[in-house]
């Protein structure tokens, strides 16, 4: 067994828990086939049935896969999504947590991200990532400052954290592999500051040239400056006009082994970082159902819920 088939076999059985009696359904595209042929060829194996279903790339983040695909994702037990773009914020996914599916995605993986992030210690994740959503779903107020001049502050009362450890062993789980991150959507209307993305952007990648910045007012994103980047996320987003620029979800990163590499599905989990995304926040109990979802990746963070410090220029402390 090589080392992606070995990583598929640690997604499938420790993170998925799949059983010899359940079904399997692996959605993946032109551009991650040899990915989902390897979960394709270890699940088989695996289980009481599995299926490979390969579908043209998706021209955004967020975008729901045709009615045939979605109406499948209903019929299976585990379903494990290798696509360029992401499904996870989709109808499509939510639907098929909804009948009870195992849901996991992993929107633009590489194999070197697929070996890579499924070495982690899934027990250690999720045992910090449930602490640190523990904190979170406390909190009133997180506010985040760092070096460069990010000022942001985002009311999270009564906002449920969603732990994403990895471990998506029950009934109607769904969440990123590789994972790792503790998130939730801000109230809505209400965020207020500046907002400085200085690692990557979904979709984008790197920032090569200088940080993005953006002025977020009343839970809106209302300008935008810096390099190339900059023009292309501002540009996204305002293709959806106003829900585009929702202030739709702050996430803070968990796993130890990820680093950021311009893939948003291995930058958004790297420990010491956190992300802020614009779009859609369905997915964490919003009510913004845009087609579009795009995480800003930010390094070397200071974040306080309320008046306790959880994180110190990038250095966890939970």
């Amino acid at each position: 067994m090589n080392d992606l088939q070995q990583a598929a076999k640690t997604a499938l059985l420790s993170c998925l828990g799949l059983k010899k009696d359940e079904t399997l359904m692996i959605l993946t595209d032109d551009n991650k086939i040899s990915i989902g042929t390897a979960l394709y060829e270890v699940g088989q194996k695996l289980c009481r049935e599995a299926v490979l279903v390969q579908m043209p790339p998706a021209e955004i983040n967020g975008q729901e896969p045709s009615a045939p695909i979605a109406t499948m994702m209903l019929e299976y037990d585990v379903i494990v999504c290798p696509t360029t773009k992401s499904v996870t914020h989709t109808d499509a996914r939510r639907n098929a947590c909804k009948k009870g599916a195992r849901v996991a995605t992993m929107p633009n993986i590489t194999e070197d991200i697929m070996i890579r992030g499924l070495k982690a210690d899934y027990q250690k994740i999720a045992e910090r990532t449930l602490k640190l959503s523990a904190v979170l779903d406390e909190g009133k107020i997180a506010r985040i400052i760092t070096p460069l001049g990010t000022d942001l502050t985002m009311p999270i009362e009564s906002v449920k954290a969603i732990s994403s450890t990895g471990l998506l062993l029950e009934k109607g789980m769904g969440g990123n592999l590789p994972s790792g991150e503790s998130f939730l959507m801000p109230e809505e209307g209400k965020s207020q500051g500046v907002l400085y993305i200085d690692a990557a952007v979904a979709g984008i990648g790197k920032i090569q040239s200088q940080p993005i910045k953006v002025i977020i007012k009343d839970g809106y994103a209302v300008d935008f400056s810096g390099g190339p980047e900059a023009l292309e996320l501002e540009a996204s987003l305002r293709k959806f006009d106003k829900p585009g620029m929702n202030v739709a979800e702050l996430g803070i990163g968990t796993n130890h082994e990820a680093s950021v590499s311009g893939n948003i599905l291995e930058d958004e989990k790297v420990m010491g970082t956190i992300h802020v995304a614009f779009g859609n926040n369905i997915s964490m109990g919003g009510t913004c159902n845009v087609g579009i979802h795009i995480d800003g990746v930010v390094t070397k963070p200071t974040v306080f819920i309320d008046n306790k410090k959880i994180m110190d220029n990038g250095l966890l402390l939970v």
